[in-house]
């Protein structure tokens, strides 16, 4: 929609902001708080709606609040004083006063579907190392859960459609870990920090010098060690489903491993249901179809030894050492049931890295994927942390 009122166009299919036909250079949370107005012209708008949508639920100051308001009020070339656009109603929210058009622009033709070109690099010990790049703009790396592959999870709709949102906006980089997915398959040894020599490897062939990062479940093993070892390098960090101490670290009588049991059953092309079984306890709330081709994915994506070493490693791992030591914006969200990975190591790791924000979503997912409920909420914070101009948590 575009909304057109006083000399401005909103345009939310463009995310643009004109005044007197000049773009004006706005913030996403300002973007979004005046999107809500304008679309609520004359109506007084509580300061819960604008929590909801501004800052999706979470608890925030009040001079966080006021600052994007004021924000608001200056792209528009309104003031406090003036309110001739955005009125304060005391203690209850805000009216926008303006007389708003709203029209649908004309269709625009539909862009050509993205095509992901996996390149190769070679790491310092000659291994092919898989790496993809889709999308344009400002740069972004996935760190994801260990047992990536490239091309299965591109061609897997629930894993495909955050990188799709994703390089909407930016320049996307994923790559496959040596031992897993179209990298080379050979692995003598695993650990977290060659993982996190891979994250760098993959970055530098690809170019990008200073980027976001964002990992989901056990990524976040490797990906913040590389934010504390190259800290000149990210410029913020989303961690999904994150955990601060491996199940054996936070549960000492845990002896062994049940997942592991699990992979040794049935790591198989044709025990596919072993390994299903074992992605239901991270994904209870399914759908079911994406459970199976995430398990169909990761038993293709490694072999059963490697897979063995990855659970033996997480096991025992920890963190929390490391946690004083990020030093960029970070944002953590993490399932409020998450029966696996529960929601205090996601406490553990807001409350050891400086300056962290903790996003709760209401589900027991593990990670939101398409077809749960939190989905649109997730995607929505995840992006806006990701485009942020400075990434840093939103004080409160």
């Amino acid at each position: 929609m575009r909304y057109v009122f006083a000399n401005c166009l909103l345009d939310t299919d463009a995310l643009t902001l004109m005044r007197d036909s000049q773009e004006v250079d706005i913030e996403p949370q300002v973007f979004d708080l005046l999107h809500l107005l304008a679309r609520n012209p004359g109506r007084l708008v509580s300061r819960d709606e604008i929590l909801a949508e501004v800052w999706n639920g979470r608890i925030v100051s009040e001079s966080a609040i006021s600052a994007r308001i004021a924000a608001a009020r200056k792209a528009v070339g309104d003031d406090g004083k003036a309110q001739r656009i955005i009125q304060t109603v005391t203690r209850r929210g805000l009216k926008f006063v303006a007389e708003v058009t709203a029209d649908t622009p004309p269709a625009l033709p539909r862009p050509a579907p993205m095509v992901q070109r996996i390149r190769y690099t070679r790491t310092a010990e000659g291994k092919s190392l898989a790496y993809a790049v889709i999308g344009t703009g400002p740069p972004v790396v996935r760190g994801g859960y260990n047992t990536t592959d490239l091309e299965a999870e591109w061609n897997t709709p629930s894993e495909r459609a955050m990188f799709d949102a994703i390089a909407e906006r930016h320049s996307l980089l994923r790559f496959d870990p040596i031992g897993f997915g179209r990298s080379e398959r050979s692995l003598e040894e695993f650990s977290f920090d060659t993982l996190a020599e891979n994250l760098k490897q993959a970055a530098d062939a690809a170019g990008f010098d200073r980027f976001a990062l964002y990992s989901e479940s056990g990524g976040v093993l490797s990906a913040l060690r590389f934010a504390v070892k190259y800290p000149e390098r990210v410029s913020r960090l989303a961690i999904v489903g994150g955990y601060a101490e491996g199940r054996g670290r936070r549960n000492p009588e845990l002896k062994s491993d049940v997942m592991q049991s699990l992979v040794t059953e049935g790591w198989a092309a044709q025990e596919i249901s072993f390994v299903s079984a074992m992605m239901l306890s991270y994904f209870p709330e399914g759908p079911l179809e994406a459970i199976h081709d995430m398990a169909r994915n990761m038993i293709n994506a490694s072999s059963r030894e490697t897979m063995l070493k990855v659970r033996a490693a997480i096991h025992d791992v920890t963190l929390m050492p490391l946690l004083p030591q990020v030093q960029c914006p970070t944002l953590i969200i993490h399932a409020r049931h998450d029966n696996v990975h529960p929601l205090s190591e996601a406490q553990k790791l807001a409350a050891g890295i400086p300056g962290a924000e903790l996003m709760v979503l209401e589900t027991a997912n593990h990670i939101p994927i398409p077809g749960n409920a939190v989905w649109d909420e997730y995607q929505r914070a995840l992006l806006a942390f990701l485009s942020s101009e400075t990434g840093s948590p939103t004080p409160g």
